[in-house]
C-alpha cells in the first residue's frame, strides 16, 4: 500500500517479490512467464530487473524513450519487442480494477489506514467472485 498520490511503477518490483504461486507439488512459483504493463512500467530499472529474471516485459516504449534511443543511433540498443496479443489480454486485469473503483471509497481512497482500505479490496472483490458465480452462463 502505497500514499493515495504515489505513482504505481516504482511498486512493480516489491509486487514481483511477494509473488508466491503453490503448485501440486514443490516450492512455490515466484517468477511468472511474462508481465503486461502500460508505458508507465517502461522504466529502464523494471525492464533491467526483468530481463535480469528471464521474465518477458510486454510494456509498450514510451515515445520520449524511443526519440532518445533512436537518437543515440546504433549505441541506443534495439528497439523494445512488444507482443501485441498478450497486451491486448491486459484488458481483462483493467476491468477488474474498475470494477474494484465502482466502490467510491475504493476509488477515492477515502479509508486513511492501509488495513481499512485492503479490507474494502477484499470485501468488493468478493462481491465481485460471488456475482459472477451466481451469474448463468450461456
Amino acid at each position: 500500500m502505497t500514499a493515495g498520490q504515489a505513482a504505481d511503477s516504482p511498486q512493480l518490483i516489491p509486487v514481483l517479490r511477494k509473488i508466491r504461486v503453490p503448485g501440486p507439488v514443490g516450492r512455490p512459483r515466484t517468477r511468472p512467464d511474462a508481465v503486461a504493463g502500460d508505458k508507465a512500467y517502461s522504466s529502464r530499472g523494471n525492464r533491467a530487473y526483468l530481463r535480469r529474471r528471464g521474465i518477458k516485459a510486454v510494456i509498450p516504449e514510451k515515445p520520449d524513450q524511443a526519440a532518445n534511443r533512436k537518437k543515440k543511433g546504433s549505441r541506443g540498443g534495439r528497439p523494445v519487442g512488444h507482443d501485441a496479443g498478450l497486451y491486448a489480454e491486459r484488458n481483462t486485469v483493467e476491468r477488474l480494477i474498475n470494477k474494484l473503483k465502482a466502490w467510491r471509497g475504493i476509488a477515492t481512497r477515502y479509508d486513511k489506514t492501509p488495513g481499512s482500505h485492503l479490507a474494502g479490496l477484499h470485501l468488493r472483490a468478493s462481491m465481485i467472485w460471488m456475482r459472477d458465480l451466481t451469474r448463468p452462463t450461456h
